[in-house]
C-alpha cells in the first residue's frame, strides 16, 4: 500500500514539472510573438514615415503603397499578438486541460477568427496594390480572399455541428464561462 501511495505521488510531482516546462515553452512563445509583433510595429511605422515624408520627392503612387504594407505589417502584428495573447490566457493562465471538447471548440474558434480576418485583410491589401501596379497579380490576391472565405464557411460548418455537443455538456460550458470571469479580472 505505501509502495503504491509513493508511486502516485512520484507520478504527480513528474506530471506537474512537465507541466512547467510546457508552461515555460509556452511563456517562450508569448514572448516571440510579442517581440515579432513589436518588431512589425516598428517596420510599420518606418514604411509610413517613407509615405507620408513631405521633405522627400517620391510620387504619390509609391507613397500609397508605402501606407498600403503598413496597413499589412500592422495586420500581420495584430495577428501575433492575438496569437500570444490566444496561448496565454489558453494554456498558461486556464487551469483545464485542453482535452475538453469545449475547450477545443473555443480554441479553435479564437484561432479561426484571428486567421480568418488577417487574410481578409491580407485580401484587401493585396488588391490595392496589384490593381494598380500588376493587374496579372490579382488572381493570386483574390485566391486569399476565397481561401478566407472557404476557412469562414467551414468555420461555420464546424459551429454548427458542434452546436449538439455544446447541448450534451452544459457543465463544460458553464466551467468554460466561469473560467472567462477568472481570467478577465
Amino acid at each position: 500500500m505505501l509502495l503504491s501511495t509513493t508511486s502516485n505521488l512520484d507520478k504527480g510531482s513528474a506530471m506537474k514539472f512537465i507541466n512547467r516546462i510546457f508552461a515555460a515553452g509556452y511563456i517562450a512563445i508569448i514572448v516571440l510573438f510579442f517581440c515579432c509583433a513589436l518588431a512589425l510595429i516598428v517596420f510599420a511605422i518606418l514604411e509610413l514615415w517613407h509615405g507620408i515624408g513631405a521633405g522627400a520627392d517620391v510620387p504619390l503612387r509609391a507613397r500609397f503603397n508605402s501606407v498600403v504594407e503598413c496597413v499589412g505589417l500592422l495586420t500581420i502584428a495584430v495577428a501575433a499578438l492575438e496569437l500570444g495573447q490566444m496561448i496565454l490566457e489558453e494554456e498558461v493562465l486556464r487551469t483545464a486541460q485542453m482535452s475538453a471538447p469545449t475547450r477545443v471548440r473555443r480554441f479553435l474558434s479564437r484561432f479561426m477568427v484571428v486567421i480568418i480576418v488577417s487574410l481578409s485583410i491580407e485580401c484587401l491589401v493585396a488588391v490595392f496594390q496589384f490593381i494598380h501596379d500588376d493587374p496579372m497579380h490579382l488572381p493570386q490576391a483574390s485566391s486569399i480572399g476565397v481561401a478566407a472565405a472557404v476557412l469562414l464557411a467551414a468555420w461555420g460548418v464546424f459551429v454548427k455541428l458542434n452546436k449538439s455537443v455544446e447541448e450534451i455538456e452544459p457543465e463544460a460550458m458553464k466551467e468554460a464561462k466561469s473560467e472567462d470571469k477568472k481570467v478577465s479580472t
